[in-house]
């Protein structure tokens, strides 16, 4: 199932490794700012509407 890298494997492994990493953090990073801006919405919106 794993293709044979040869002696670029650990250097295509770290790569992948490197790259699935930063994808979750990207992920995160979205989510969280995206439920801070939520809150504060939330928090304008009930602000104005008393």
């Amino acid at each position: 199932m794993i293709p044979d890298l040869g002696k670029y494997a650990d250097t295509v492994l770290s790569a992948y490794g490197a790259s699935i990493v930063l994808l979750v953090a990207l992920v995160w990073w979205s989510l969280r700012a995206a439920r801070k801006a939520r809150i504060e919405l939330e928090k304008v919106e009930d602000r104005r509407n008393g």
